[in-house]
Protein backbone atom coordinates (compact mmCIF):
# COMPACT_ATOMS: atom_id res chain seq x y z
CA UNK A 1 0.00 0.00 0.00
CA UNK A 2 1.57 3.35 -0.83
CA UNK A 3 0.60 5.51 2.00
CA UNK A 4 0.82 9.64 1.55
CA UNK A 5 -1.28 10.66 4.27
CA UNK A 6 -1.40 9.86 7.83
CA UNK A 7 -3.82 11.25 9.98
CA UNK A 8 -2.99 10.62 14.21
CA UNK A 9 -6.02 10.94 16.84
CA UNK A 10 -5.45 10.89 20.91
CA UNK A 11 -8.05 8.95 22.45
CA UNK A 12 -9.02 7.78 26.56
CA UNK A 13 -7.50 9.66 29.89
CA UNK A 14 -4.86 11.64 28.85
CA UNK A 15 -1.31 11.07 29.73
CA UNK A 16 2.01 12.68 29.80
CA UNK A 17 3.98 12.09 26.64
CA UNK A 18 1.36 12.36 24.07
CA UNK A 19 2.05 15.69 23.34
CA UNK A 20 6.00 14.43 22.56
CA UNK A 21 4.16 11.25 20.45
CA UNK A 22 2.15 13.63 18.62
CA UNK A 23 5.67 15.64 17.85
CA UNK A 24 7.62 13.06 16.79
CA UNK A 25 4.72 11.81 14.23
CA UNK A 26 4.54 15.20 12.82
CA UNK A 27 8.22 15.41 11.94
CA UNK A 28 8.38 11.81 11.23
CA UNK A 29 6.19 12.55 8.49
CA UNK A 30 7.56 15.52 6.90
CA UNK A 31 11.52 13.85 7.03
CA UNK A 32 9.21 11.22 4.87
CA UNK A 33 7.40 13.85 2.99
CA UNK A 34 4.26 12.28 3.84
CA UNK A 35 1.23 14.34 4.79
CA UNK A 36 -0.18 15.00 8.46
CA UNK A 37 -3.52 15.11 9.63
CA UNK A 38 -4.66 15.77 13.44
CA UNK A 39 -7.97 14.51 14.11
CA UNK A 40 -8.84 16.38 17.23
CA UNK A 41 -10.96 14.88 20.28
CA UNK A 42 -10.30 11.32 19.42
CA UNK A 43 -12.96 9.40 17.71
CA UNK A 44 -15.54 11.88 18.17
CA UNK A 45 -13.62 14.21 15.96
CA UNK A 46 -13.65 11.89 13.05
CA UNK A 47 -17.17 11.64 13.42
CA UNK A 48 -17.60 15.27 13.51
CA UNK A 49 -14.86 15.95 10.72
CA UNK A 50 -12.69 18.23 13.07
CA UNK A 51 -9.50 17.02 11.37
CA UNK A 52 -7.10 19.63 10.04
CA UNK A 53 -3.08 19.90 8.36
CA UNK A 54 -0.21 19.68 10.81
CA UNK A 55 3.02 20.31 10.32
CA UNK A 56 6.17 21.21 12.03
CA UNK A 57 5.36 24.25 13.00
CA UNK A 58 1.56 23.16 14.17
CA UNK A 59 3.82 20.88 16.90
CA UNK A 60 6.36 23.65 17.90
CA UNK A 61 7.10 24.09 21.88
CA UNK A 62 5.00 21.02 23.11
CA UNK A 63 7.66 18.59 23.56
CA UNK A 64 7.33 19.39 27.18
CA UNK A 65 3.65 19.35 28.05
CA UNK A 66 1.31 17.58 29.42
CA UNK A 67 -2.16 16.93 28.52
CA UNK A 68 -2.71 16.28 24.42
CA UNK A 69 -3.38 19.52 22.51
CA UNK A 70 -5.66 17.70 20.05
CA UNK A 71 -7.82 17.34 23.07
CA UNK A 72 -9.48 13.99 24.03
CA UNK A 73 -13.14 12.87 24.42
CA UNK A 74 -14.39 9.36 24.70
CA UNK A 75 -17.11 8.79 22.27
CA UNK A 76 -20.27 6.98 22.77
CA UNK A 77 -21.39 7.06 19.00
CA UNK A 78 -18.01 5.36 17.99
CA UNK A 79 -19.35 2.37 19.76
CA UNK A 80 -22.62 2.07 16.95
CA UNK A 81 -22.01 0.87 13.38
CA UNK A 82 -23.39 4.31 12.00
CA UNK A 83 -20.95 6.78 13.67
CA UNK A 84 -18.47 3.84 12.68
CA UNK A 85 -19.19 5.14 8.61
CA UNK A 86 -19.47 8.30 9.69
CA UNK A 87 -15.98 8.03 10.51
CA UNK A 88 -14.77 6.78 7.31
CA UNK A 89 -16.47 8.89 4.96
CA UNK A 90 -14.74 11.57 6.66
CA UNK A 91 -11.27 9.74 6.28
CA UNK A 92 -11.98 9.09 2.48
CA UNK A 93 -12.85 12.48 2.10
CA UNK A 94 -9.53 13.35 3.56
CA UNK A 95 -7.19 10.87 1.42
CA UNK A 96 -6.03 9.27 4.94
CA UNK A 97 -4.49 6.16 3.87
CA UNK A 98 -3.71 5.19 7.58
CA UNK A 99 -4.78 6.10 11.35
CA UNK A 100 -2.25 6.16 14.49
CA UNK A 101 -4.28 6.34 17.87
CA UNK A 102 -2.33 7.48 20.88
CA UNK A 103 -4.08 6.27 23.70
CA UNK A 104 -5.10 2.82 26.10
CA UNK A 105 -7.38 -0.50 25.70
CA UNK A 106 -10.33 0.85 25.02
CA UNK A 107 -8.88 3.06 22.33
CA UNK A 108 -7.01 0.51 20.59
CA UNK A 109 -10.44 -1.84 20.89
CA UNK A 110 -11.91 1.09 18.42
CA UNK A 111 -9.24 1.28 16.48
CA UNK A 112 -8.98 -2.62 15.97
CA UNK A 113 -13.06 -2.67 14.84
CA UNK A 114 -12.50 0.52 12.78
CA UNK A 115 -9.72 -1.64 10.54
CA UNK A 116 -11.62 -4.43 10.76
CA UNK A 117 -14.85 -2.74 9.35
CA UNK A 118 -12.91 -1.09 6.98
CA UNK A 119 -9.77 -3.17 6.03
CA UNK A 120 -7.66 0.60 7.18
CA UNK A 121 -4.88 0.57 8.44
CA UNK A 122 -4.54 1.86 12.32
CA UNK A 123 -1.42 1.58 14.76
CA UNK A 124 -1.48 2.22 18.16
CA UNK A 125 0.82 4.16 20.37
CA UNK A 126 0.17 3.36 24.24
CA UNK A 127 -0.36 6.59 26.30
CA UNK A 128 -1.92 5.49 29.52
CA UNK A 129 -0.47 5.65 33.08
CA UNK A 130 -1.86 2.90 34.22
CA UNK A 131 1.24 0.67 32.79
CA UNK A 132 -1.67 -2.03 31.93
CA UNK A 133 -0.83 -2.67 28.40
CA UNK A 134 0.69 -5.98 27.03
CA UNK A 135 3.49 -6.24 24.95
CA UNK A 136 5.78 -2.89 26.44
CA UNK A 137 7.00 -2.69 29.59
CA UNK A 138 6.36 1.16 29.97
CA UNK A 139 3.22 3.09 28.93
CA UNK A 140 3.38 7.06 27.92
CA UNK A 141 2.85 8.78 31.19
CA UNK A 142 3.59 6.20 33.52
CA UNK A 143 7.33 7.33 34.54
CA UNK A 144 6.13 10.65 34.92
CA UNK A 145 2.98 9.50 36.88
CA UNK A 146 5.21 7.37 39.09
CA UNK A 147 7.53 10.45 39.93
CA UNK A 148 4.31 12.57 40.63
CA UNK A 149 2.72 10.25 42.95
CA UNK A 150 6.18 9.93 45.05
CA UNK A 151 6.60 13.68 45.26
CA UNK A 152 3.24 13.80 46.64
CA UNK A 153 3.54 11.33 49.23
CA UNK A 154 6.97 12.13 50.29
CA UNK A 155 5.10 15.71 51.16
CA UNK A 156 2.00 13.98 53.09
CA UNK A 157 4.89 11.86 54.92
CA UNK A 158 6.23 15.48 56.61
CA UNK A 159 2.67 16.07 57.91
CA UNK A 160 2.02 12.10 59.00
CA UNK A 161 5.53 12.15 60.69
CA UNK A 162 5.12 15.55 62.63
CA UNK A 163 1.56 14.61 63.61
CA UNK A 164 1.89 10.69 64.21
CA UNK A 165 -0.51 9.73 62.10
CA UNK A 166 -1.40 6.65 59.86
CA UNK A 167 -2.08 7.93 55.91
CA UNK A 168 -3.92 5.57 53.25
CA UNK A 169 -2.79 7.33 50.09
CA UNK A 170 -5.11 5.84 47.05
CA UNK A 171 -3.25 5.84 43.80
CA UNK A 172 -4.87 5.48 40.18
CA UNK A 173 -4.58 1.79 39.56
CA UNK A 174 -7.90 0.23 38.88
CA UNK A 175 -6.87 -2.75 37.26
CA UNK A 176 -3.22 -2.74 37.57
CA UNK A 177 -1.03 -2.16 40.83
CA UNK A 178 2.25 -0.62 38.70
CA UNK A 179 1.67 2.63 40.14
CA UNK A 180 0.99 1.69 43.72
CA UNK A 181 3.99 -1.07 43.69
CA UNK A 182 6.49 1.05 42.47
CA UNK A 183 5.14 4.25 44.04
CA UNK A 184 5.18 2.41 47.68
CA UNK A 185 8.47 1.28 47.31
CA UNK A 186 9.97 4.30 46.64
CA UNK A 187 8.78 6.15 49.39
CA UNK A 188 8.75 3.05 52.29
CA UNK A 189 5.66 2.61 52.20
CA UNK A 190 4.32 0.05 55.51
CA UNK A 191 2.25 -1.80 53.50
CA UNK A 192 1.43 -1.78 49.60
CA UNK A 193 -1.99 -2.73 48.65
CA UNK A 194 -2.84 -4.01 45.02
CA UNK A 195 -5.86 -5.70 42.76
CA UNK A 196 -2.84 -8.33 41.76
CA UNK A 197 -1.64 -9.77 45.38
CA UNK A 198 -5.25 -9.32 48.11
CA UNK A 199 -3.43 -9.74 51.43
CA UNK A 200 -6.61 -9.27 53.51
CA UNK A 201 -7.71 -7.22 56.39
CA UNK A 202 -6.41 -9.81 58.59
CA UNK A 203 -3.10 -9.31 57.44
CA UNK A 204 -3.17 -5.64 57.09
CA UNK A 205 -4.18 -5.33 60.86
CA UNK A 206 -1.16 -7.81 61.85
CA UNK A 207 1.40 -6.12 59.61
CA UNK A 208 0.44 -2.31 61.37
CA UNK A 209 0.09 -3.91 64.87
CA UNK A 210 3.74 -5.24 64.51
CA UNK A 211 4.99 -1.72 63.14
CA UNK A 212 3.01 0.31 66.29
CA UNK A 213 4.29 -2.65 68.92
CA UNK A 214 7.93 -1.90 67.18
CA UNK A 215 7.64 1.89 68.27
CA UNK A 216 6.81 3.25 65.05
CA UNK A 217 4.23 6.04 65.34
CA UNK A 218 3.63 6.70 61.77
CA UNK A 219 2.66 5.30 58.35
CA UNK A 220 1.86 5.39 55.15
CA UNK A 221 -0.27 2.64 53.17
CA UNK A 222 -0.12 3.15 49.84
CA UNK A 223 -3.59 1.56 48.15
CA UNK A 224 -4.08 1.00 44.05
CA UNK A 225 -7.71 2.34 43.54
CA UNK A 226 -8.55 -1.17 42.23
CA UNK A 227 -7.72 -2.84 45.79
CA UNK A 228 -10.39 -5.16 47.33
CA UNK A 229 -8.95 -5.01 50.43
CA UNK A 230 -12.05 -2.89 51.68
CA UNK A 231 -15.04 -1.43 49.63
CA UNK A 232 -13.11 1.94 49.29
CA UNK A 233 -10.47 3.87 50.59
CA UNK A 234 -12.19 5.12 53.09
CA UNK A 235 -14.13 2.03 54.68
CA UNK A 236 -10.73 0.74 54.25
CA UNK A 237 -9.68 3.71 57.26
CA UNK A 238 -12.31 3.25 59.18
CA UNK A 239 -12.24 -0.71 59.53
CA UNK A 240 -8.76 -0.07 60.51
CA UNK A 241 -9.64 3.08 62.96
CA UNK A 242 -11.86 0.56 64.84
CA UNK A 243 -9.08 -1.60 65.31
CA UNK A 244 -6.91 1.27 66.18
CA UNK A 245 -8.63 3.83 68.13
CA UNK A 246 -5.72 5.84 69.57
CA UNK A 247 -4.36 6.07 65.76
CA UNK A 248 -5.35 9.48 64.16
CA UNK A 249 -5.43 7.89 60.38
CA UNK A 250 -5.97 10.04 57.40
CA UNK A 251 -6.71 9.50 53.71
CA UNK A 252 -5.41 11.33 50.66
CA UNK A 253 -6.93 10.28 47.14
CA UNK A 254 -4.33 11.46 44.63
CA UNK A 255 -6.39 11.62 41.48
CA UNK A 256 -6.18 13.11 38.76
CA UNK A 257 -3.33 14.74 39.51
CA UNK A 258 -1.06 11.79 38.73
CA UNK A 259 -2.02 12.39 34.93
CA UNK A 260 -1.15 15.69 34.32
CA UNK A 261 2.30 17.68 34.48
CA UNK A 262 5.59 17.96 32.28
CA UNK A 263 6.78 14.79 31.05
CA UNK A 264 10.08 12.91 32.71
CA UNK A 265 13.04 12.70 30.70
CA UNK A 266 12.19 9.02 30.22
CA UNK A 267 8.52 9.70 28.70
CA UNK A 268 10.01 11.92 26.24
CA UNK A 269 12.72 9.87 24.61
CA UNK A 270 10.25 7.21 24.69
CA UNK A 271 7.19 9.03 23.26
CA UNK A 272 9.40 10.18 20.74
CA UNK A 273 10.92 6.93 19.99
CA UNK A 274 7.37 5.32 19.61
CA UNK A 275 6.42 7.84 17.50
CA UNK A 276 9.06 7.70 14.97
CA UNK A 277 8.01 3.75 14.90
CA UNK A 278 4.39 4.07 14.21
CA UNK A 279 4.86 6.17 11.17
CA UNK A 280 8.04 3.90 10.07
CA UNK A 281 5.57 0.61 10.67
CA UNK A 282 3.13 2.09 8.35
CA UNK A 283 5.34 3.03 5.73
CA UNK A 284 6.86 -0.33 6.16
CA UNK A 285 2.99 -1.96 5.33
CA UNK A 286 2.93 -2.97 9.10
CA UNK A 287 -0.43 -2.61 10.73
CA UNK A 288 -2.67 -3.61 13.61
CA UNK A 289 -0.23 -3.62 15.29
CA UNK A 290 0.92 -1.77 18.94
CA UNK A 291 4.31 0.19 19.36
CA UNK A 292 6.21 -0.61 22.74
CA UNK A 293 9.33 -1.24 24.03
CA UNK A 294 10.76 -4.47 25.64
CA UNK A 295 14.31 -4.88 27.11
CA UNK A 296 15.03 -1.25 26.18
CA UNK A 297 14.34 -1.60 22.31
CA UNK A 298 10.93 -0.89 20.35
CA UNK A 299 8.91 -3.41 19.14
CA UNK A 300 5.56 -4.08 17.43
CA UNK A 301 3.06 -6.31 19.12
CA UNK A 302 -0.60 -7.01 17.56
CA UNK A 303 -2.99 -4.71 19.01
CA UNK A 304 -5.53 -7.77 19.88
CA UNK A 305 -2.96 -9.47 22.17
CA UNK A 306 -2.26 -5.96 23.69
CA UNK A 307 -5.37 -5.15 24.45
CA UNK A 308 -6.25 -8.84 25.58
CA UNK A 309 -3.25 -9.77 27.56
CA UNK A 310 -2.19 -9.22 30.96
CA UNK A 311 0.65 -6.91 32.13
CA UNK A 312 2.38 -8.51 34.48
CA UNK A 313 3.08 -7.25 37.89
CA UNK A 314 7.37 -7.25 38.69
CA UNK A 315 7.71 -10.68 41.35
CA UNK A 316 10.66 -9.16 42.14
CA UNK A 317 9.21 -5.83 43.13
CA UNK A 318 6.89 -7.90 45.20
CA UNK A 319 9.68 -10.12 47.21
CA UNK A 320 11.61 -6.40 47.66
CA UNK A 321 8.69 -5.22 49.39
CA UNK A 322 8.23 -7.77 51.62
CA UNK A 323 11.62 -7.65 52.81
CA UNK A 324 11.45 -3.86 53.61
CA UNK A 325 8.37 -3.89 54.93
CA UNK A 326 10.23 -6.00 57.76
Amino acid sequence: MNIKKIAVLTSGGDSPGMNTALRAVVRTCAYNKIECMGISRGFQGLINNEIKVLNTRSVRGIINRGGTMLYSARSKEFLTKEGRIKAYENIKKHNIDALIIIGGDGSFTGGMIFQNEFNFPVIGIPGTIDNDLFGTSHTLGYDTALNTVMEAIDKIRDTAISHDRLFFVEVMGRDAGHIALNSGIAIGAQEILIPEENIGMEELIISLKKSKEAGKTSSIVVVAEGDKTGKNVFELAKRVEDKFPDYEIKVSVLGHMQRGGSPTCFDRVLATRMGVKAVESLLAGEYSKMVGVQHGEITLTPLDLAIKGKSKINSELLRVSEIMNT
